[in-house]
């Protein structure tokens, strides 16, 4: 039986539930359509008695102030990059490892393994309840000073990445300089040169228009960019059954659904800088991958030393190695 009222139009903002969701990308990003097509799902399931305010584009928050927010309970929804929220639980840092994943539904096999469910776990254990995962793709590198073919191009490059020390990590192995800058403030800051390179996924950077400021683009794929849909442990415990019941179906409609998004908006956002003859682009070649992969091996076992070894043996490429040592045997 439902525990919302029929005669929905009668009440009040106060009488109904009312979730806002805040996010920092474009309306027109993965991410920004999915968080539309939810808020637009959970109305009509409930005959609009839960409403989900989205605020996209850091118009509510920005991405280095919402995860407090969202503890604290002044927001009651949010979809950081898995990123952000290493700072309070640095182990999901391992989804930041380049060359970890081959595609998406790797990311979904990982994050439904016994590693993947610890995650999860200590997500809640700081206030935050994780309810699904969304893509967006693998990032690419992109500079204005020289084409990256191989490691040592990377040279003196100041690159912004999101606050994970995986990521400085990375680029501290390359020769190169990261500056942790929250995503508001990459364009403006390419623009005025306080760095000169960055690395994200297609769509951001047709999105943010970052190609106006990058003279080139590697397509490398070399590392995941995905993001955790998280609410506030309590108010999601406050919700009647039948609604977190409702709010669960939709996200996994809505997760579906965003993961055919996000690939036709990545290839519709490349298509974009094939077209403008606006950046320099190169595809790395199987040689030149296996160079980077090589450079960056290193970040493996600084990952392990600071937080565990079990979850790098969660990773699709090592759980491959030990089912061929198995058959081996």
């Amino acid at each position: 039986m439902k525990s919302y009222p029929k005669d929905y139009e009668q009440l009040s903002d106060e009488e109904r539930i009312v979730i806002r969701l805040s996010h920092v990308v474009g309306e027109n990003t993965p991410k920004g359509l999915a968080s539309r097509y939810f808020a637009e799902k959970v109305k009509e399931r409930t005959d609009g008695y839960v409403e989900v305010q989205v605020f996209p584009n850091s118009k509510l928050y920005k991405d280095g102030e919402e995860l407090d927010a969202l503890i604290d309970g002044d927001i009651q929804m949010i979809i950081p990059a898995t990123s952000k929220i290493t700072p309070l639980v640095p182990e999901w840092q391992v989804i930041d490892l380049p060359f970890a994943f081959a595609d998406v539904y790797e990311i979904y096999d990982y994050l439904g393994s016994p590693a993947g469910k610890v995650l999860k776990k200590k997500l809640e254990e700081e206030g935050m309840y994780p309810l699904v995962f969304w893509d967006n793709g693998f990032k690419q590198m992109t500079n204005n000073e020289n084409p990256l073919h191989k490691p040592e191009d990377f040279t003196d490059l100041q690159f912004r990445v999101m606050s994970s020390e995986v990521l400085v990590e990375q680029f501290a192995l390359l020769d190169a300089e990261a500056k942790i800058e929250t995503f508001d403030q990459v364009f403006s800051n390419l623009e005025k040169e306080k760095v000169n390179a960055q690395e994200n996924t297609f769509s951001n950077i047709v999105n943010k228009n970052m190609y106006d400021v990058q003279e080139y683009i590697t397509v490398s794929n070399h590392g995941y960019l995905g993001y955790l849909v998280l609410m506030n442990a309590d108010f999601w415990h406050s919700l009647p059954d039948d609604i977190q019941v409702i709010i669960l179906d939709v996200l996994d409609e809505t997760t579906e659904w965003e993961i055919e998004v996000a690939q036709e908006v990545n290839e519709e956002s490349y298509q974009v800088l094939k077209d403008c003859h606006c950046i320099d682009i190169h595809e790395l070649n199987e040689e030149e991958q296996q160079s980077w992969e090589e450079a960056l091996e290193p970040l493996y076992d600084y990952f392990a030393e600071r937080y565990g070894a079990q979850y790098i043996e969660y990773l699709p490429k090592y759980e491959t190695k030990k089912e061929d040592k198995i058959e081996d045997e």
